[in-house]
């Protein structure tokens, strides 16, 4: 990604990333001081986020990005729904934050279990 990358094509890129499970596209994604938090994991840097979060997508049996709106310059609000292995379908949002191109913080708010439908 370029540094003149818009911040919700940064954010797009690193969720294909993932689900993907491209690690070195992840890595020239993120930010040296990246910052990842969710409800289970409180400031991880990125070194930890690499090794404890980025090596999950196989949890997933799908995962859809449905809104990746920017605000305020450099931050973008998502929401995504995705669906585990189990079956279960959950929704989540987040708040990225993307400066020069990279992801600098990810801050993770779990959703609930969603219907099916």
């Amino acid at each position: 990604m370029s540094d003149t990358a818009a911040p919700e094509d940064v954010v797009r890129a690193c969720f294909a990333a993932y689900s993907a499970q491209d690690r070195p596209a992840m890595e020239r994604l993120l930010a040296e001081e990246f910052v990842f938090t969710s409800p289970q994991d409180d400031h991880l840097d990125r070194a930890a986020f690499l090794d404890v979060c980025f090596p999950t997508a196989h949890r997933f049996r799908s995962q859809e990005l449905l809104d990746a709106v920017p605000f305020d310059d450099d931050q973008v609000f998502v929401r995504y729904a995705y669906e585990l292995t189990t079956g279960a379908r959950h929704r989540n949002v987040e708040v990225m934050t993307v400066r020069d191109g990279r992801l600098v913080e990810t801050q993770v708010y779990f959703g609930g279990r969603f219907p099916q439908g």
